[in-house]
């Protein structure tokens, strides 16, 4: 009797761990599943079952552009310390910190009274000596009429000419003298040399300035036009002097740090003469007009030259490619929702747009969300925002904005 109550007893014990086996067993498959790491045997069985939930997008025909990213900082073509040319006291400060000047304005006043003194005496001394070489002049007319009649000798009409050359040099050495005072006269008036704006002023009035003071009074930085000097890699410089050998006008532009938001519009102004060694790469100037005041002095930008635009190229959302150890692949839906896995060759991206060199056809529809559980096969439901794709319904913006900062195809 008690032989048959033990053999149930292990019986039911064996029922029971292989019940918790299968539930384990079970669980397992569940997380499996989600994680996406099904045996592949399922994803066989289950593609031809199940529909996936997807976002699609139509590929589009349009002109992508390829670009050289590069990061530079803005330069003025001028910047100005401007110093007082004459020692003096600074009577008057006539410009406001920050304010746009242009060339010829007058900015500070210096204490012009001693050089009014100056030209003053400058032209006291002129006046005599002017009348000295007159009086000399007519001396050596009579003289010379004297020797003619013979009642002088030759040498004192020789004495009284070189006293006329004599004073023609000091009447010119005085001439000389006037123009010095005048033009210290005129260096009190401090001038604005360029056009530009005003930074901050650094000296006060009442002060003493002196001619060989470094700080100066004021900075004057160009604004318009303004440069921006950035770098670009070695290997893309012979694409870059090959375009300007051809005599093409290179377009530049300035984004802001994130690259989010284009600053201004530009065009390359030359190439430096030599390339760095320790970084491999080259300098460039880009010249912009900056008349919006956009572009600031030593503001960290992103530069982008276009290189050229290629035309009628096919182009999909940055999203739709896939990258796997086999290449780049796209999958495209079928008219019976099931998807192909179609490897492509990617030729220029940029944000949100990529272009496709070859394996991909126009209004083709490509997977751009939810691609993580496609395999060759699979079914898919559409669910796009809004209203369906539609094939042969250009909603795509093209133009030279589809670009590729730094790569080529």
């Amino acid at each position: 009797m008690t032989e048959p109550i033990g053999f149930a007893t292990t019986v039911k014990r064996w029922m029971f761990g292989l019940f918790v086996a299968c539930v384990f067993a079970l669980v397992g498959y569940v997380l499996l599943a989600k994680s996406g790491e099904e045996p592949s045997r399922a994803d066989q069985m289950l593609s031809g079952t199940r529909a996936f939930p997807v976002v699609v997008a139509a590929a589009k025909t349009g002109d992508v552009g390829v670009y050289l990213n590069g990061l530079g900082s803005v330069v003025p073509l001028n910047t100005v310390n401007v110093t007082s040319r004459v020692d003096g006291q600074l009577m008057q400060v006539l410009f406001r910190e920050g304010q746009l000047v242009k060339r010829g304005d007058l900015l500070a006043q210096i204490d012009s009274r001693p050089f009014e003194v100056q030209v003053s005496q400058a032209e006291g001394q002129l006046a005599r000596d002017e009348a000295q070489l007159k009086n000399a002049r007519l001396d050596l007319k009579r003289y010379q009429d004297l020797y003619e009649q013979g009642y002088v000798p030759k040498q004192q009409v020789d004495t009284q000419d070189a006293l006329v050359r004599q004073s023609e040099g000091i009447v010119k050495s005085d001439r000389s003298q006037l123009d010095n005072a005048k033009l210290q006269l005129a260096y009190s008036r401090i001038t604005a040399p360029i056009n530009g704006r005003i930074g901050l002023r650094l000296v006060d009035p009442g002060n003493m300035v002196r001619a060989n003071d470094t700080n100066g009074l004021l900075v004057i930085t160009q604004l318009t036009p303004i440069t921006v000097i950035f770098t670009i890699p070695e290997d893309n410089l012979p694409a870059v002097l090959e375009r300007l050998k051809d005599g093409r006008e290179l377009t530049v532009d300035a984004f802001d740090r994130e690259q989010k938001k284009k600053l201004a519009a530009g065009s390359l102004l030359t190439v430096d003469n030599q390339i760095d060694p320790n970084t491999g790469t080259v300098r460039l100037k880009a010249v912009f007009p900056n008349e919006d005041g956009a572009l600031f002095p030593n503001q960290f930008v992103n530069a982008r030259l276009l290189l050229e635009v290629q035309r009628d190229v096919t182009i999909v959302p940055s999203a739709a490619v896939q990258r796997g150890v086999k290449g780049t692949f796209v999958y495209v839906v079928k008219e019976d929702r099931t998807v192909a896995v179609r490897p492509v060759a990617v030729g220029v991206a940029h944000g949100d747009d990529t272009s496709i060199s070859s394996g991909l056809l126009p209004d083709e529809l490509v997977v751009v969300d939810g691609t993580e559980k496609l395999r060759e096969g699979s079914k898919v439901d559409v669910r796009n925002q809004g209203d369906q794709p539609t094939q042969g319904t250009d909603t795509h913006p093209t133009g030279t904005d589809r670009a590729q900062a730094g790569n080529r195809s």
